[in-house]
């Protein structure tokens, strides 16, 4: 089952259409508790011979809490529920009723290595208050002295949209139910280990896919035993500015890790030896001057083009891009300095994109110059905002940040939400376009190659182990185990799993 990634009201919006075609809301409920308290066994058996303890909420979260508490209580675990507000929906009072009689009510919790977050869900807002605020900082106390918190959908006090987060629970597991809240993936560091249980809601093709290790395998082109350097295909690199050689450098080493044939690397005449020397492997030129010359290095040659790492802002350099995108109607990635050359005349690079696979890869700032928005605008409107870009220049999208939001012209949209903050470095999105760019040449499919890449650069950042420390060389040779990596597929109705982030 494709996992969607969700706000608030359309996470509501799916439940109402499937309790309309008659799945009763209760239902619903039994399948959320019953997913999460087999998770919950799964990951912390071991500690649950010492109890748990489920803290509940008013809501239908706390009707998904005290199916979890039956639900292990008959299991044989001892469990005790600390109810903060009394159930008030009629599925969690129906629920509480038929779990009572197996658990301990509000008594010494102390006993309790497992301690599962049932407060409130996707409708809440703002601060949490009173004695449901009391609880989370019961159980915020709790994680700080070892024990485990699990969150049921999203850690109380997250709002599911957004992501703010204040004063809310900090989890070790959050158990997501039908699919991934955008809120969980704007604040990883409060969610723990994210699941997305299957509990019957169907497919939605409309919202965003989150990208998982199976799509993007289905997705590459497979290298056979007799494959040669041509049908791996060429790609050209066009960048290493004036004192940047070093983004040129990290771009062609990503290629050359992620299965290219041939890469070319043009950069400016100065910078000719430092890439020689940094990429042996790699063919070096200076950018080209004239038409001819651009014509017998990218356009008769390259199966697709990179522009723009390391380039620097100048006429010359804007002069430059016009002149390989008029050239050539290969396909291409534009990153950095080839989207600021335009920033504010989007009609200009619409025209010079026109009829070709074309992947354009701004961070936030880069995408406010070049759509005239803001960068508060761009972050606040994060999975949505790329959408009109993607339409108005027919190219796809692919919004870097965390998590990485992919547009298509025809309105799909793709996320990606591997990676670390080890990736939150300069050049970073060098390797990316490496990558993206690689992949382009070999399927001509820029949507695919986007999301793709994307979820390798950060499966590889997550191979690192570590943030402070980590640099760019370690996530190049960490690339090699991401695109061979052999990874289990869930078991239903776990639909896919989400690291915790380290610190």
């Amino acid at each position: 089952m494709p996992v969607r990634v969700v706000s608030a009201e359309e996470s509501a919006e799916r439940d109402r259409e499937a309790i309309d075609s008659g799945t009763p809301s209760r239902t619903l409920m039994q399948r959320a508790g019953a997913a999460a308290a087999d998770e919950i066994v799964r990951r912390f058996g071991a500690r649950m011979n010492e109890g748990v303890v489920v803290h509940t909420g008013p809501g239908n979260n706390g009707g998904d809490g005290w199916v979890v508490a039956g639900r292990l209580a008959r299991a044989g675990f001892q469990v005790a529920v600390v109810e903060a507000a009394e159930a008030k929906t009629p599925d969690a009072i129906a629920e509480r009723t038929a779990a009572l009689s197996g658990v301990l009510l509000n008594p010494d919790t102390s006993f309790a290595r497992v301690v599962v977050d049932a407060l409130l869900g996707t409708g809440s807002r703002g601060k949490p208050r009173g004695a449901i605020a009391e609880s989370i900082a019961r159980m915020n106390a709790h994680q700080r002295d070892g024990r485990s918190i699990v969150s049921l959908d999203v850690p109380s006090g997250l709002d599911a949209t957004t992501g703010d987060h204040a004063g809310c629970v900090t989890a070790d597991l959050t158990v997501s139910f039908g699919g991934v809240k955008r809120g969980t993936l704007l604040a990883r560091d409060v969610c723990g280990e994210i699941v997305a249980a299957d509990i019957g809601l169907g497919d939605s093709p409309a919202l965003p896919l989150l990208v998982d290790r199976a799509w993007v395998f289905s997705r590459l082109p497979r290298l056979a035993y007799d494959t040669h350097k041509g049908e791996r295909k060429h790609l050209a690199i066009v960048g290493g500015g004036k004192g940047m050689a070093g983004a040129a450098v990290l771009a062609t080493r990503a290629a050359l890790r992620s299965g290219i044939g041939v890469v070319r690397t043009l950069v400016a005449r100065q910078n000719t030896g430092a890439l020689i020397g940094a990429t042996p492997s790699a063919l070096v030129s200076e950018w080209p001057d004239d038409e001819n010359a651009t014509r017998r290095d990218i356009a008769d040659w390259a199966d697709a083009v990179v522009i723009g790492p390391g380039l620097g802002q100048s006429k010359e350099t804007r002069a430059l891009v016009e002149r390989v995108l008029t050239a050539s109607r290969c396909p291409a990635v534009l990153d950095a300095d080839a989207l600021n050359v335009f920033a504010g005349d989007a009609t200009e690079l619409r025209d010079l994109l026109a009829g070709r696979p074309a992947l354009i890869t701004p961070h936030a700032a880069e995408f406010a110059r070049l759509a005239k928005t803001d960068v508060k605008t761009v972050l606040a409107e994060r999975f949505d905002v790329g959408s009109s870009l993607a339409e108005a220049l027919g190219v796809t999208v692919l919004l870097k940040g965390a998590p990485t939001v992919i547009f298509s012209p025809d309105g799909a949209r793709l996320v990606s939400a591997r990676g670390t903050a080890a990736l939150g470095t300069g050049g970073s999105g060098d390797l990316l376009a490496g990558i993206a760019g690689t992949l382009l040449a070999q399927t001509n499919d820029a949507s695919a190659s986007a999301a793709c890449a994307a979820w390798v650069h950060g499966r590889a950042a997550e191979f690192c182990g570590y943030v402070r420390g980590t640099t760019l060389d370690d996530v190049l040779y960490a690339l090699p185990r991401a695109w061979n990596e052999e990874e289990l597929q869930p078991e239903p109705p776990v639909m896919t799993r989400l690291p915790a982030v380290p610190a």
